[in-house]
């Protein structure tokens, strides 16, 4: 994470944004900011039920610790869950719908 010499701060409706939620904020949207992130968000939102990590590695055609460490990623962020289901390890999205918002609202700024 990054560390400030002072707080940044950034209005939020009427209240303020401490550095903290700033750094939170920031490592989201680093998250959600690879192409490859962004594909494994939309494979689970596909499926109608979590999605197996080898369900991804399959479909994306990448190694399985490059995809495992992207999942991480996107865990350590607050957009996904990973289950343990016997010796697999399966995806879920967390707030698919409040995800997909922020990311249709970002396309329209560019």
């Amino acid at each position: 994470m990054l560390k400030y010499a002072l707080p940044i701060v950034f209005r939020k409706g009427l209240e303020l944004l401490s550095g903290s939620e700033v750094e939170k904020v920031c490592f989201t949207f680093r998250a959600l900011g690879s192409p490859v992130r962004l594909r494994i968000l939309y494979l689970v939102s596909e499926s109608k039920k979590p999605l197996h990590i080898k369900g991804i590695v399959r479909k994306l055609k990448i190694d399985y610790a490059a995809v495992y460490r992207h999942v991480k990623t996107l865990e350590k962020a607050g957009v996904v869950r990973i289950f343990e289901v016997g010796r697999s390890r399966v995806v879920s999205i967390t707030k698919p719908d409040l995800i997909f918002r922020v990311i249709d609202q970002i396309k329209t700024l560019t």
